[in-house]
């Protein structure tokens, strides 16, 4: 409340908002014009807190390039940042980045990319960002998980057991268990998509397998197959169910669906001598360590799993040795767009990486 001053012959006021001191005389020097002096302190007043609020906020806004560099700090994804910082400058803020920025950002950075790729390494990343400044990024829960992989050797030995049937007396005349084993290799699919693979999705002109996804785990994509994988599969129907039950019929689908080629595939482990942790899905966890280690393409790995997440796909960058890629050549795999020229069975080359492959 203002009081009055005899020695100023003024109503004076004198408080503090968020530490900050108002003192003040009002400019009404007639003692009678109280309510006039209380109305004026009440104005001030909230002008004051008003415009604490408004410095507060102001400071609480930081920029685009600090909330990137907090975000890749915080364990953020950083490969597709440093062109995105350098397009918008060391002076925007993160909050002022709209649509239409994002549009020219593409036209300046991607003028020559689909749309998917603009999505993934502009639209995405930004928004990343934006979420973390603003509290709503998810928290990270660190990958300890331990990824049961084969190696080239391992699976050799699994595809022979599968490739004689009778011997291990599994009852498979057309090698079904062996074609599911060898498409699984070769496109990361899951056992319940595998069974439910289309021959009509399949395009032999560039050995893409198009996946129509589940509605909750993997997403709808295009997978590409090696020769080996398309060589060991044999011939693929041009329409229906590619991959049938040992018995020749199309599976009957269940609740738990992936668990259906079971039993014929643990024969074939079992002969293989591998263990009890080597299960169909571990041939999903195989081709992606596999082809992570020979290409370093982490956008086609990205787009090639199908996860909803990409979380999960980062320990296949960090689980398999320096020389993977080359064990895998000798054994016939090979997992690269452009291959170059072909590969004879057995023989070791060398793999060169064109700049910005990472």
């Amino acid at each position: 409340m203002p009081t009055w001053s005899s020695e100023k012959k003024d109503w004076v006021i004198d408080f503090r908002v968020d530490g900050k001191r108002i003192r003040r005389c009002l400019g009404i020097r007639d003692r009678t014009l109280r309510s006039a002096a209380v109305k004026k302190a009440q104005d001030i007043y909230k002008d004051a807190w008003k415009n604490a609020g408004n410095s507060q906020a102001e400071k609480d806004v930081t920029t685009f390039k600090e909330a990137a560099e907090l975000y890749i700090q915080q364990g953020g994804e950083e490969r597709f940042l440093p062109k995105i910082v350098k397009h918008f400058g060391p002076h925007i803020r993160v909050d002022e980045i709209s649509h239409l920025d994002i549009a020219r950002a593409a036209r300046a950075i991607y003028p020559d990319a689909k749309p998917e790729t603009v999505r993934r390494q502009l639209r995405v990343p930004i928004k990343a960002v934006q979420n973390f400044a603003a509290g709503n990024r998810r928290e990270k829960i660190p990958d300890t998980r331990r990824t049961r992989w084969l190696t080239p050797e391992e699976a050799e030995r699994l595809l022979v057991a599968a490739a004689n049937p009778q011997a291990i007396g599994l009852r498979d005349p057309n090698f079904e268990t062996l074609r599911k084993i060898a498409f699984m290799l070769g496109s990361g699919a899951g056992p319940g998509e595998t069974m439910a693979a289309l021959g009509e999705n399949w395009n032999p002109a560039t050995r893409e397998w198009w996946l129509e996804g589940t509605k909750t785990v993997f997403r709808a994509r295009y997978v590409l197959l090696p020769t080996r994988a398309v060589e060991l599969i044999g011939k693929i129907p041009d329409s229906g169910p590619a991959f049938p039950a040992p018995d020749g019929q199309p599976y009957t689908f269940q609740k738990n669906r992936g668990g259906q080629m079971a039993a014929a595939f643990n024969k074939v482990r079992d002969a293989a001598g591998l263990g009890n942790d080597v299960t169909p899905y571990v041939l999903r966890h195989t081709r992606h360590s596999w082809m992570y280690a020979m290409t370093k393409d982490w956008g086609d790995l990205l787009d090639q799993g199908g996860w909803n997440r990409s979380d999960t796909a980062n320990r296949y960058r960090k689980i398999t040795p320096d020389d993977l890629g080359h064990r895998l050549l000798e054994h016939g795999w090979d997992f690269r767009r452009n291959p170059g020229l072909p590969v004879r069975f057995g023989e070791k080359v060398s793999l060169r990486f064109s700049p910005g492959s990472s």
